[in-house]
């Protein structure tokens, strides 16, 4: 690991980032270094509005795309080199706002009859019924369970709030031990939480792409 990788890091850390946060601005400091085949610590305000533009332009990214971009490398330039950049100096593409986009009852219905397994359709069921985040589902433990209330127990959602929510079905099929949707080890179930791509398996048999999009 490079001195401004482990620097950028520490400074990600100590201000409690979430790991996802933490990898994505790391990866997007790394791939503006390869754009200019040059260290970041040696890039300046020139190369970012470049970047920038290059982002927009030629990779045809969105602005919201562009706009975590932009976060990660004002981060790097100003928390870890301690470079005092304007906001002014640094802007973010406006993007314009929309409605989210919401599955009818019709998909939604057809999301979770399409389910292949008892696995897939209860984390489906639960992950529509109560609303949490993909990364919530998916870090959920036995423990965070009520049975007495029937309820579940977040810990540490978005914004580091705990909040309860109602729990459908399906302890009684899979007797679960720590992790309440555990992953596998080569085909074998494992003490491990399961990875954003079980759940778009979990949808992928009844949905379009767009549609896939959407859910996500």
């Amino acid at each position: 690991m490079t001195h401004c990788r482990q620097i950028m890091l520490e400074e990600l850390q100590r201000r409690n980032f979430a790991p996802t946060t933490i990898s994505t601005y790391l990866h997007a400091v790394e791939r503006f270094a390869l754009h200019f085949k040059c260290r970041p610590d040696r890039l300046n305000q020139t190369h970012f509005r470049s970047y920038q533009a290059y982002l927009l332009r030629e990779r045809k990214m969105q602005p919201l795309t562009v706009r975590l971009h932009v976060a990660a490398l004002r981060f790097f330039f100003v928390k870890t080199l301690k470079r005092r950049y304007l906001l002014d100096d640094t802007p973010y593409p406006k993007a314009p706002r929309r409605l989210p986009q919401i599955l009818s009852v019709e998909e939604v219905a057809r999301v979770i009859d399409a389910a292949d397994s008892l696995s897939h359709r209860t984390m489906l069921m639960v992950l529509y019924s109560t609303g949490m985040r993909n990364a919530e589902l998916r870090h959920l433990q036995v423990a965070n369970i009520d049975s007495r209330r029937m309820l579940i127990h977040i810990q540490r959602g978005k914004g580091g709030s705990d909040r309860y929510v109602t729990l459908r079905e399906y302890y009684r099929w899979m007797r679960p031990k720590t992790w309440l949707f555990p992953g596998t080890v080569d085909g074998w179930r494992a003490d491990k939480p399961i990875t954003p791509k079980v759940l778009w398996e979990a949808a992928a048999p009844s949905l379009s792409r767009e549609t896939r999009r959407r859910f996500a």
